[in-house]
């Protein structure tokens, strides 16, 4: 099986020259001295490190292409004739009051003080990347009018170009009071902003001005992500904005205080620079004294978000949060999508979401075996679709309460910013035109929210009404899935309400073989 080709990408802006290549190296068979371009080695021989990432930062986002052996295709959802689970207290099952409009998608999350979200799902960290920033309203009232728990990244306070800081710590950060007051003035009581932190963060004091100025209830402590196992990473053209995140104690490559490295930029050689965080070192006594300090200082709930690091660190995670009673451990897996990560270690390294998600219920039902309660459960890595999120339910029952979602809730928000930006230059594309030439036409989700806000529609930016439509469809064919597994609350949904495709993912899992499901149930009723 050909997992990945290497050495050729659009991600990279690279290919073959020829028809036929070597699916190890991802060479050509025939590699020719005089070639015009361009694999990822021909393009690497004269612009180097820069072939290392996907080409357009701030402009796209990227998600690997590798084909892994098992994924969540190998899992189909079983249709019952019978039952109605979840119905509201004193509603008898019936076919008038089982229908899937009736089925409840709200979650919550929480050691004691829970969240509700109104759909199981929320933004991946959308944190310093240049796509973030300048999309950031539409993510933000997007996120809030859906319901939903929005995740604000790594970074934000550290690259805020107006940042003011006094002693080493923050003293004031334009753009963080701004994502915060986004989200917050359209919040509606479901889901929170979550605020990241990092090494930088920490040491800038991110924790203390989020609480003070803006009250937040949570906090987030990050160990990774699936994109990459190394820190958040931004690019920045300009010399003097390179200078000046090193001085602010970051890792920037090349060393722009480096004489050579101006005279390459003055030359035009040089073009941007990498602004890196650093890696953390994880250890049970500073990170239970880390959430210790963090509830100290006045929050309410602590999250932590961690990658596909190995199982020694995905046990740690679920051990050392269970002991600090975190309120909620989203665990990432490749390859979900990002503003920029290295695009080999996108591809190849981690333990993939299919199998870490399998892993992580494997330990969370170990240690409920020894009578410790576990944190509330997210799951991260590569999903776009409400039958991904409802398998994902299914598999980790019933520890996972949602589904963290990258690129697949950037997308509407990104789409309903360009209709507008097309009305206004009147250049629609047919593939909207069709649907009509006015934002009032063109969202089918238009009217009902100006019924709701009034005149405050317009100041929705249409990114959001992207986005809330792409949740009102997401809503709606969860409901249906739900209603056809006799499912009429996310609570009830359970491990045998899915089947695997393969016996590889029966054994991966701990699912039945779709041959096996159910069989003795069956047997039971044939034998009358």
């Amino acid at each position: 099986m050909n997992l990945r080709q290497p050495n050729a990408n659009e991600a990279t802006s690279t290919f073959n020259r020829s028809k036929n290549v070597v699916p190890l190296s991802g060479l050509c068979s025939r590699c020719m001295d005089g070639c015009r371009g361009g694999c990822e080695i021909w393009l690497s021989s004269f612009r180097g490190r820069e072939v290392l990432y996907p080409i357009g930062y701030g402009e796209m986002t990227t998600g690997a292409d590798k084909n892994y052996p098992l994924d969540y295709s190998h899992l189909s959802i079983q249709g019952y004739a019978v039952g109605a689970k979840g119905l509201p207290k004193g509603v008898e099952a019936g076919s008038d009051t089982a229908i899937f409009p009736a089925v409840n998608t709200e979650t919550e999350y929480g050691w004691k003080q829970k969240v509700k979200m109104r759909l199981p799902i929320f933004t991946g960290a959308l944190g310093s990347t240049e796509i973030a920033r300048k999309n950031w309203e539409h993510f933000a009232v997007g996120a809030a009018i859906s319901g939903v728990t929005l995740v604000c990244g790594e970074n934000v306070c550290g690259i805020d170009p107006a940042l003011e800081m006094s002693k080493g710590k923050i003293k004031n950060s334009p753009d963080m009071d701004r994502r915060i007051e986004t989200y917050k003035r359209y919040q509606e009581g479901y889901g929170e902003i979550l605020v990241q932190m990092n090494v930088e963060d920490t040491r800038f004091g991110v924790a203390e001005y989020v609480l003070n100025k803006h009250k937040l209830d949570t906090i987030e402590l990050k160990w990774g992500q699936g994109a990459k196992n190394i820190g958040g990473e931004i690019k920045v053209n300009s010399l003097e904005r390179a200078q000046e995140l090193k001085k602010r104690g970051y890792v920037v490559l090349p060393d722009p205080t480096l004489p050579e490295v101006k005279a390459a930029f003055k030359e035009g050689a040089i073009r941007e620079f990498e602004r890196h965080s650093r890696v953390g070192f994880v250890t049970e006594e500073g990170f239970l004294r880390e959430v210790e300090r963090l509830r100290k200082v006045g929050f309410k709930r602590i999250t932590l978000k961690t990658g596909a690091y190995s199982a020694v660190e995905l046990a740690m995670a679920l051990r050392y949060g269970a002991q600090a009673k975190i309120d909620l451990l989203t665990v990432d897996g490749p390859p979900g999508g990002t503003g920029m990560s290295p695009w080999p270690m996108m591809n190849e390294w981690g333990i993939p979401s299919f199998y870490l998600h399998c892993l992580t219920y494997r330990f969370c039902e170990e240690l409920r075996k020894k009578k410790i309660r576990v944190p509330d459960i997210a799951v991260a890595g590569g999903f776009s679709t409400e039958d991904g999120v409802f398998k994902a339910l299914a598999l980790g029952s019933p520890h996972v309460k949602a589904v963290c979602m990258g690129r697949a809730l950037m997308i509407p928000a990104m789409v309903g910013k360009n209709i507008a930006e097309w009305i206004a230059n009147k250049d629609l594309p047919k593939t909207v035109s069709r649907y009509g030439q006015s934002i009032e036409e063109i969202f089918v989700c238009y009217e009902e929210l100006k019924k709701k806000f009034g005149k405050e529609i317009e100041k929705i930016p249409a990114g959001a009404l992207g986005l809330y439509s792409y949740s009102q469809k997401f809503k709606t064919g969860l409901q249906q899935l739900m209603a056809g597994s006799r499912n009429f609350n996310l609570t009830t949904i359970r491990r045998n309400d899915i089947m695997t495709l393969t016996e590889e993912a029966a054994k991966v899992t701990g699912i039945p073989y779709v041959m096996d499901a159910y069989a003795k149930e069956a047997k039971k009723i044939l034998s009358k």
